[in-house]
């Protein structure tokens, strides 16, 4: 005999609460194997495929894509067992337990002629079910409202033998030709009419109800409600300034087409901007650091996890790239180019979203010159870079058209002064402006 199991959300790891439904992956009736992906869902951190322990017929899902779940909520039901699938019925396909069109009529039974519904307008207790046959249950309810009911014809008696149950109808105006009884042989019942004035009574108020006021809700959970709780505490705890600076970009420009043009893979801009960051922060580790608010202890870290800014159609994420410092131009291209494919497809994992120590932002993509960026919590700053465009600038004492970028940096000023944070700028400016700079400091 088939027995049904309750898979229940499961902990994703890395401290999740909860997640919200984005795809159902399989259809209640469907059968599913030990193993096999049944639903996306979004986190905090990812989008992720959730595969159900158990092989049998789902049952019964739980929640309707949108709908958030915390962790240890039921997802699904399936029904496990040898007598999970029924043979094929006259005039149906495979049909499975609870399912088809294939199930044998309910048993008849008499009906007196005294009415099944009391005097006091309460149902009458059908034998063959063991329940009253006006609530035959939450599902029949739910099922006379939510479908509706086939018309009759206009010929023919109309199935209903309580007076009580032709008055109601009589005195809200309703045709009982209309409706399709519930009962047994198709018998209109009082719930049957009850069900059909609450659908009648939502229809008219839906006409009649005044315009809702214009505006869109969207619901902040998923990446997006995690992103946004990440940057208010930003905003609540750290204490930022910014400061920033123009800089000339042809000459790391020119460098980047002559490294390119001398054969091997590809060397992006991301990454000599990565491993100038990488220099900066050598020279001024205090800001590859956080603040142990409770010890009241600032933490230098000797490892620099670089985390980066990738916009995605399910909203902003920073994967982070891990021992930047250890890396030379073409491993950080490599490392920037897997993130980001991952990234866009949602396919990140929670260990490639957090840990990070330093962001670089390179908000130019979308084509503006600056930005005051929020710290990405609990690191001590970010590096934002503008676009790169052709601008006046005087060079060697003239005029001419070059290659400029604003950089900015934005620092938790309880880990240093302004001293250090435009050390570092200025240190970062100088490589930009003559790439030669960090060769020297290699």
């Amino acid at each position: 005999m088939a027995q049904v199991l309750e898979f229940k959300l499961p902990d994703l790891g890395e401290g999740l609460t909860e997640a919200v439904i984005v795809t159902w992956l399989v259809q209640v009736g469907e059968v599913v194997a030990i193993d096999q992906p049944v639903v996306e869902v979004e986190t905090a951190k990812a989008m992720v495929e959730v595969p159900c322990p158990y092989g049998g017929v789902v049952t019964a899902r739980f929640g309707e894509e949108g709908t958030e779940l915390p962790v240890g909520a039921p997802l699904l039901t399936v029904a496990v067992g040898e007598d999970t699938t029924l043979p094929e019925p006259e005039g149906s396909g495979n049909v499975l337990v609870g399912y088809g069109t294939g199930a044998p009529p309910a048993r008849r039974r008499r009906v007196r002629a005294t009415s099944p519904d009391r005097a006091d307008g309460s149902a009458a207790v059908d034998p063959a079910r063991g329940s009253t046959a006006a609530g035959a249950g939450t599902a029949d309810a739910h099922a006379r409202v939510s479908a509706p009911p086939s018309p009759r014809g206009t010929e023919g008696p109309v199935p209903v033998i309580s007076p009580l149950v032709r008055r109601l109808a009589r005195d809200n105006n309703l045709d009982l030709r209309r409706l399709s009884g519930s009962g047994p042989d198709g018998l209109i019942l009082r719930a049957d009419v009850e069900d059909a004035l609450r659908v009648d009574a939502a229809r008219a108020a839906a006409r009649t109800a005044p315009p809702k006021p214009a505006g869109i809700r969207t619901p902040l959970k998923g990446i997006r409600g995690a992103v946004a709780d990440k940057l208010s505490r930003s905003r609540r705890e750290i204490p930022d300034a910014t400061c920033w600076v123009d800089a000339d970009a042809t000459e790391l420009m020119r460098a980047r087409t002559a490294m390119n043009a001398a054969g091997g893979p590809k060397i992006s801009l991301l990454a000599l901007l990565a491993r100038i960051c990488t220099a900066a922060l050598a020279r001024h580790p205090e800001l590859n650091s956080y603040v142990d608010v409770e010890a009241r202890e600032i933490v230098q870290l000797d490892h620099v996890h670089l985390g980066f800014a990738a916009q995605t159609g399910r909203g902003l994420v920073v994967p982070v790239v891990r021992d930047a410092h250890a890396r030379d131009a073409e491993s950080l291209t490599a490392e920037f180019a897997r993130l980001t494919e991952s990234a866009h497809a949602g396919t990140l994992t929670p260990t490639e979203l957090t840990g990070g120590t330093f962001t670089l932002n390179n908000y130019g993509v979308f084509g503006v010159d600056g930005s005051t960026p929020i710290i990405n919590h609990p690191e001590a700053a970010m590096l934002g870079v503008g676009r790169i465009t052709p601008k006046p600038w005087v060079h060697d004492g003239e005029l001419a058209v070059r290659q400029v970028v604003q950089l900015s940096l934005t620092f938790d000023h309880r880990v240093c002064d302004g001293g250090t944070a435009g050390g570092f700028l200025r240190y970062v400016a100088d490589c930009v402006e003559n790439p030669a700079v960090l060769l020297r400091t290699l």
